[in-house]
C-alpha cells in the first residue's frame, strides 16, 4: 500500500489560489458532474484504487443493538487496527498528516494515531442533496465575500472555487435541522485531573422552525441556546445566539442570562477570539465547532486537496460503557479508543489580514470531502509558531442521516493542556433530532425560563 501521496491535481485549483473570492456560481457543465463523477455533495465518487473506496451512498441503516435516543453503537465492531503512527515511524507518513498532527506525536511519547480501514459512511437526506446540487449554479458569495447570495438550504458550494466557499460549506453544513444535545466539556490539568462543565444545547436552523416564514430574518442561519447544567456555581447561565450568515453586515446577535443576577444582557463580545464559555482560557469563541463566525479578519486560500489520516467513524469514543475518566488522560485523550482513516480533504489556509487582530495569525483547515466537516485545524501564533491543534472525531448519525462528531479536541502544544467539547458518554439522551421549536423559543425573553438553577 502507498501511504505518501502528493497533492491531488484538480482543474478547479489552478484558478482558486488567490485569496480574493470568485463570486460566480459554477457553470451547468461543471455542475453536471454532481451525482456522476462527483457525489451530490461534491466529493470524488471514485476511490483511489488502494485504501480509499468508492462512495456508494454511505451508512443509512442502523446496526444491530441500536436503541435510539442519540446513543450510537459501533457498526464496525470487528474492524481491527491496521497499524499505528507514533514517534518511531511518523517521518514515513508526513505527506498524509498535518504539521500539527506530527507535532502532537512528537510532543507526547505515548501519543499515536491508530489507523483503520477507510469506510465512507457519510449520508444525507435526498432532499438535502438535491438542494445542494441546485445550489452549485445559483448560490454565490456577496461582493465582500462575507455572506451568501441566493442561499436558503443545502450546502452552498459543492464545487468550491476558493477558500471562503469551502469554509462556508462547513459553517452552513447539515446538522439535522432542529436538534437538542446534552454534552460535557472538560479542560484537564496537566496531571489529567478535570471537572466537567455540562450543557444542554438547542440548535434550530431558520428553515426548520415550526413557524418558519421564508422572508423573515433572511440573514439568520440558525438559532442556538446553550444552558449550563453543571457544576452548581455555573448552572443556570444561558447563552442565546442568532447566528447570522453575513456577520459583517449584521453581527451575530448574542445575549447572556446570568442566573445569579437574574439578568439578561447583550453579549457583543461572543465573537472572534474572545474566551469560550467556561473553557478556562483553552479556546476562543470561534474555536467551537472547529471554526464558526465571521471570516472577515482573514485572507482565505484554497491550498489544494490531499489524502490524510483523520479521525473518522469514532463510535468507540461515544461508547456508553466508557466513563469520562476512561477517555481523559494527562496531555491528551486515550488514543487507544480513537480511530483514524485515510480520506481526501480540502486544505484551506487562513492568514490574518494586515491591521486586523486575532490571537491566531494563521489557521490551516482540513475539511473532509464527503461531509464538509472540518477534521483537523493547525493554529499558529503571532510569531508563526504552531500553538494549538484541533481534531473532530467524526461519526455518522445513521438513524437521521447526519454527519456528526463524537467530540472535538483542542491541544495546546505550548502549555501541555487541552480541551474536549461534546462528550456524551455519561449524559442522558445525548442527541434528540427533530425537536419542535418556534421562533419564540429563541428570544431574550425565553432566557429566564431556560436559566433555572
Amino acid at each position: 500500500m502507498i501511504f505518501n501521496r502528493n497533492l491531488i491535481a484538480s482543474g478547479i485549483l489552478a484558478c482558486s489560489m488567490a485569496a480574493l473570492p470568485a463570486l460566480a456560481a459554477v457553470s451547468s457543465e461543471e455542475a453536471a458532474k454532481l451525482g456522476d463523477t462527483l457525489t451530490p455533495m461534491g466529493a470524488e465518487r471514485a476511490g483511489n484504487g488502494d485504501e480509499i473506496p468508492e462512495w456508494t451512498g454511505g451508512l443509512t441503516t442502523p446496526p444491530a443493538g441500536f436503541i435510539g435516543k442519540g446513543i450510537y453503537v459501533d457498526p464496525f465492531p470487528e474492524d481491527k487496527e491496521l497499524f499505528r503512527i507514533d514517534q518511531s515511524n511518523v517521518d514515513q507518513y508526513t505527506d498524509n498528516l498535518s504539521p500539527g498532527q506530527i507535532a502532537t506525536i512528537k510532543r507526547y511519547e505515548d501519543y499515536f494515531i491508530p489507523v483503520y480501514q477507510t469506510r465512507r459512511t457519510s449520508a444525507y437526506p435526498q432532499d438535502y442533496m438535491d438542494k445542494t446540487v441546485a445550489n452549485a449554479t445559483t448560490v454565490s458569495l456577496v461582493p465582500s465575500g462575507n455572506g451568501l447570495q441566493n442561499f436558503q438550504d443545502g450546502t452552498p458550494f459543492p464545487i468550491p472555487q476558493n477558500g471562503l466557499e469551502a469554509i462556508f460549506n462547513h459553517t452552513t453544513r447539515y446538522r439535522g435541522g432542529s436538534i437538542q444535545r446534552n454534552v460535557a466539556q472538560v479542560t484537564p490539568q496537566p496531571n489529567g485531573e478535570f471537572s466537567p462543565v455540562k450543557f444542554t444545547e438547542d440548535l434550530t436552523y431558520r428553515t426548520a422552525l415550526q413557524d418558519y416564514e421564508p422572508g423573515e430574518d433572511p440573514n439568520v442561519l440558525f438559532y442556538f441556546k446553550q444552558t449550563i447544567t453543571a457544576p452548581n456555581r455555573l448552572a443556570g447561565n444561558v447563552l442565546l445566539v442568532h447566528e447570522t450568515i453575513d456577520q459583517v453586515k449584521e453581527p451575530r446577535r448574542a445575549w447572556l442570562f446570568n442566573a445569579g443576577q437574574r439578568r439578561v444582557r447583550r453579549a457583543p463580545q461572543v465573537a472572534y477570539d474572545s474566551p469560550g464559555t467556561a473553557a478556562d482560557g483553552q479556546r476562543t469563541t470561534d474555536n467551537l465547532d472547529l471554526f464558526n463566525g465571521a471570516p472577515d479578519r482573514y485572507n482565505w486560500e484554497l491550498m489544494g486537496k490531499k489524502e490524510m489520516y483523520i479521525p473518522y467513524n469514532s463510535y468507540r469514543l461515544a461508547d456508553r460503557e466508557l466513563s469520562y475518566e476512561d477517555i481523559i488522560q494527562p496531555g491528551h485523550i486515550n488514543q487507544e479508543l480513537a480511530r483514524y482513516e485515510l480520506h481526501r480533504v480540502w486544505h484551506v489556509r487562513a492568514t490574518l489580514k494586515e491591521g486586523e487582530r486575532h490571537v491566531y495569525a494563521q489557521r490551516d483547515f482540513y475539511l473532509d470531502e464527503d461531509t464538509w466537516q472540518i477534521a483537523v485545524v493547525d493554529h499558529y501564533d503571532g510569531r508563526g509558531a504552531l500553538w494549538r491543534v484541533a481534531e473532530a472525531h467524526a461519526l455518522q448519525a445513521y438513524d437521521n442521516l447526519v454527519p456528526n462528531y463524537a467530540f472535538e479536541t483542542l491541544y495546546d502544544l505550548l502549555s501541555g493542556r487541552y480541551l474536549v467539547m461534546g462528550l456524551t458518554n455519561e449524559e442522558d439522551e445525548p442527541y434528540t433530532y427533530g425537536t419542535d421549536r418556534r421562533s419564540q423559543d429563541y428570544t431574550p425573553a425565553a432566557l429566564r425560563r431556560a436559566g433555572v438553577r
